[in-house]
């Protein structure tokens, strides 16, 4: 039986360069959660401007708009996620007997 493709094949979606790339050795803890703080808000930046030129009709389309607003959900509740950690191990350091 032979299968033929209806349409080309997808590309895979463009990483963001800053996700791709490890952190350098030496970058304090700080810096990190720094970059993926800014990393997050340009998700959301990214998810609101999507949103406007949806509904001014600008060249954005809903599949679009719905996949920057997803993507931007899901980084916020993986951010929100590991603060909630960070702050069960501050509370446990602080809990410590010295």
């Amino acid at each position: 039986m032979n299968v033929t493709r209806i349409a080309p094949p997808i590309a895979p979606l463009p990483e963001t360069p800053a996700a791709a790339a490890p952190a350098p050795r030496g970058a304090s803890f700080a810096n990190v959660l720094q970059d993926s703080l800014s990393q997050v808000n340009a998700l959301q930046n990214e998810a609101d401007r999507a949103i406007e030129s949806l509904a001014t009709g600008g060249p954005a389309t809903l599949h679009d708009t719905m996949l920057a607003v997803e993507k931007a959900e899901l980084s916020f509740k993986l951010m929100m996620q590991v603060r909630n950690k960070i702050v069960e191990a501050y509370q446990e350091i602080l809990r410590m007997q010295v």
